[in-house]
């Protein structure tokens, strides 16, 4: 899959999902549980054990999801996810070596901005989807505000969204949304399975 036809279904499912987890072993559960709800793009960030490891495993397993890389922070993070298989890589942060290490994969890149500066700097270096983060910390006002000079960039709200909150952010104009905590809790239980297919549903039917 090319980076313009893994980018198009980013855009029209409006939803990542965030994989932060402390424990390796619980990654393939969560995984298992959004799949089951319905989730077609998720990133394991850097910052979860064996996360590249984890990545080549769900793109063997969900040939029909798209598995990327989060918390890619430079370049040498973004020339290890790449080599791991990862379909897209995500940052929280602007560095304009990671976007063309993406590209040259022919994958899309989500870059971290917060600025109207780093926003346009991104957008200008290629960045495909610039995200706002942290959107949450930030608030409705700051994204609208951000917004109406920049419209033209797409921007997504990541940090702080919740199920509460959703359909605020995409009503102020985001194009989608990036989605962590409650999404990708630790699984202990079947009920804990559930919670997150249950959720992740209502997230799907939120963006519809």
């Amino acid at each position: 899959m090319k980076r313009k036809e893994i980018l198009n279904i980013i855009l029209e499912e409006k939803i990542v999902v965030v994989i932060r987890l402390k424990e390796q072993q619980q990654v393939e559960k969560v995984i298992e549980a959004l799949v089951s709800g319905g989730i077609r793009a998720l990133e394991v960030t850097s910052n979860t054990p064996g996360y590249l490891e984890e990545i080549k495993k769900a793109r063997a397993k969900y040939p029909n999801v798209l598995v990327g890389a989060g918390t890619i922070t430079n370049k040498a993070k973004a020339q290890n996810a790449v080599a791991a298989g990862a379909q897209f890589l995500v940052t929280p942060n602007t560095n304009i070596e990671t976007i063309h290490i993406a590209h040259e994969n022919d994958i899309p890149i989500l870059m971290g901005a917060i600025t109207p500066t780093e926003i346009c700097n991104a957008s200008e270096a290629g960045a495909d989807i610039v995200k706002l983060f942290p959107a949450g910390d930030m608030g409705l006002d700051y994204f609208k505000a951000v917004k109406g000079p920049l419209n033209t960039i797409n921007l997504f709200a990541v940090g702080g969204v919740n199920i509460k909150t959703a359909a605020d952010w995409i009503s102020a104009g985001a194009g989608g949304l990036g989605i962590g905590g409650g999404l990708t809790k630790p699984i202990n239980s079947e009920k804990d399975f559930d919670d997150i297919v249950k959720l992740a549903k209502q997230y799907k039917e939120i963006l519809k």
